[in-house]
């Protein structure tokens, strides 16, 4: 009975002992940075996280005569239009940009509960710049100032087409999504969710 006494004796202190280790060897609890400086790095990340996409089309511009309010001069601006024909053909390479807003960016579309965070991206921002150097004009009578007219046109029907490009809007989302999730995972969350919408008072 001592001999059993004894051995649970030591079991007990081994037991405590091991315990008492454990408590203070174990790794501390990673403290999560606050809101100011998460919004902070998440922008740095996704000033990276900008989808490029090169653009070319033919286009086809014809100027219409402008009015005016004098019915002769009406008269003789649609006869040099009628007479001169104005016209002009080119194909124009352009570049597109997709990224997210992150200026419009702070803790009021972060969610963090624990090691859990939801985020709410800003608005999708896109941008066209066209390549002049690589524009090739095919056929034109244009002045100066209807071939700046026409590559504005074309511009913005780029900028348009890329804005209803639904492939495109996701292929940027899920880029940055991608790069954004690592950044939040590396601060020591643990859970990251993309959401359409935070709970109601949950800004920070």
């Amino acid at each position: 009975m001592a001999n059993l006494s004894r051995v649970l004796s030591v079991l007990a202190a081994a037991a405590l002992g091991a315990l008492v280790a454990w408590v203070l060897l174990r790794p501390a609890a990673q403290k999560l940075p606050d809101s100011a400086a998460v919004v902070e790095q998440m922008r740095e990340v996704a000033r990276l996280e900008t989808l490029d996409v090169a653009l070319y089309k033919k286009v086809v511009f014809t100027p219409e005569p402008a009015a005016t309010d004098a019915l002769w001069k009406d008269v003789l601006l649609w006869a040099s239009y009628t007479l001169k024909n104005p016209h002009g053909r080119a194909i124009v390479f352009a570049d597109a940009h997709l990224g997210f807003d992150f200026q419009r960016f702070d803790a009021s579309h972060l969610h963090a509960a624990g090691t859990r965070v939801d985020v709410l991206l800003p608005p999708l921002v896109v941008t066209v710049a066209l390549r002049p150097g690589e524009t090739e004009i095919i056929d034109s009578n244009l002045d100066s100032a209807q071939t700046a007219q026409l590559l504005e046109k074309a511009r913005l029907a780029f900028e348009r087409e890329v804005r209803q490009d639904t492939r495109l809007q996701d292929k940027a989302r899920q880029s940055a999504e991608r790069s954004l999730r690592g950044l939040l995972l590396t601060l020591g969350f643990r859970e990251v969710r993309f959401v359409d919408t935070l709970p109601l008072g949950s800004a920070g």
